[in-house]
């Protein structure tokens, strides 16, 4: 039975780039869908449970389709439920081919306990392929992973990329001052800890400065990719915040092919096991839309021309993997009287 939606919700309540990934089910289908993503979007952080149905609900009408097995992950990593989420991420990276939710992968490693897996897992794609805010998340994850492994030194060096950034204040600038302040920390060096504690709040205050209505003329969002050769190479933009600019490196390893394989075989077998419920139509299966990928994204004034106001591909639902295998919409036409069962360890 699928958790009840409020009568004023619409499916255009999900977000722009979100529904255009529905477009391959029918019409009927692709609402009923996208109203359920909507609502695990909306209650994610004050209920999560309930936000955890509505993406279950989903993914049982719409397992293909790789945003909304990233929504399942996302409300399964909230829960604590690391293995499912571990699963459903891999299923939305096999489906979309995409490594944006790598850090969430690696995260998830380590929640299960398995550090050494997050540090392989994160390493096993060039960090300079991905886009700035994920490469940054996955610098803090793996920072986090060397910490659990008793390695603070090995997880203050994680942390020393080319984006910490004393200078300016990026979108990612709290969340990687903050932890490189946490390791300092742990080392013992207090006073630079608070130093880097007091810079991530500054880089709050002026982000939220900068995209405070009426403060500035314009604000646009511009795109930048650093090079990791010690020196901030690409536009400077951002919000300023008087500093300099540190050093850094990155690190690479091998990709562990045979846990998705695993995950591929129990996909399959979850269709002897599940059936779609609620089904009225049948899925019109077709390869998922292309989803945007989302650049580095730094705030910066721009009085010669107005803020670009495109949306975000995911919007609200930044998620990824579902419950169901693969071969899911292949048993939609029998009987739909059966719910899967969660799957995975929650931590």
């Amino acid at each position: 039975m699928p958790p009840p939606l409020p009568d004023d919700l619409v499916a255009e309540d999900l977000d722009i780039g979100a529904r255009a990934q529905l477009k391959t089910l029918t019409k009927d289908n692709a609402e009923f869908v996208a109203k359920h993503m909507a609502m695990a979007s909306r209650l994610i952080d004050e209920n999560p449970e309930l936000a955890h149905e509505h993406a279950l609900t989903a993914a049982r009408r719409a397992g293909r389709i790789g945003v909304v097995r990233e929504t399942l992950a996302i409300t399964a990593y909230q829960l604590g439920d690391f293995a499912l989420a571990l699963r459903e991420l891999r299923t939305y990276r096999r489906i979309t081919g995409r490594d944006d939710q790598l850090p969430l992968m690696a995260d998830c490693e380590r929640g299960l306990g398995r550090p050494e897996k997050a540090l392989e897992l994160a390493r096993s794609v060039d960090a300079a392929t991905l886009e700035t805010p994920v490469r940054v998340e996955l610098a803090i994850v793996k920072s986090g992973a060397r910490l659990d492994l008793g390695q603070p030194e090995a997880a203050l060096e994680e942390l020393r990329i080319p984006e910490l950034r004393r200078d300016k204040a990026f979108e990612y600038s709290p969340a990687l001052f903050a932890s490189y302040a946490g390791v300092l920390e742990e080392l013992g060096r207090d006073d630079e800890a608070a130093e880097w504690f007091a810079l991530a709040d500054r880089a709050i205050d002026a982000l939220e400065a900068a995209l405070a209505p009426g403060e500035l003329e314009s604000i646009a969002i511009t795109t930048e990719r650093i090079e990791d050769d010690g020196e901030a190479t690409a536009e400077e933009s951002g919000v300023p915040l008087e500093a300099d600019v540190d050093d850094a490196a990155e690190a690479g390893d091998d990709d562990d092919e045979a846990a998705e394989e695993a995950d591929e075989a129990a996909d399959e077998h979850v269709e002897d096991v599940h059936d779609v419920e609620g089904a009225a139509e049948p899925e019109q299966v077709e390869p998922p839309a292309e989803p945007v990928q989302p650049g580095a994204a730094a705030a910066a004034v721009d009085e010669a021309e107005p803020a670009s106001e495109e949306p975000a591909p995911h919007g609200d639902a930044l998620f990824g993997d579902a419950l169901f295998g693969d071969d899911l919409i292949e048993d939609e036409d029998e009987d739909e009287d059966q719910e899967p069962g969660r799957g995975g360890d929650a931590r």
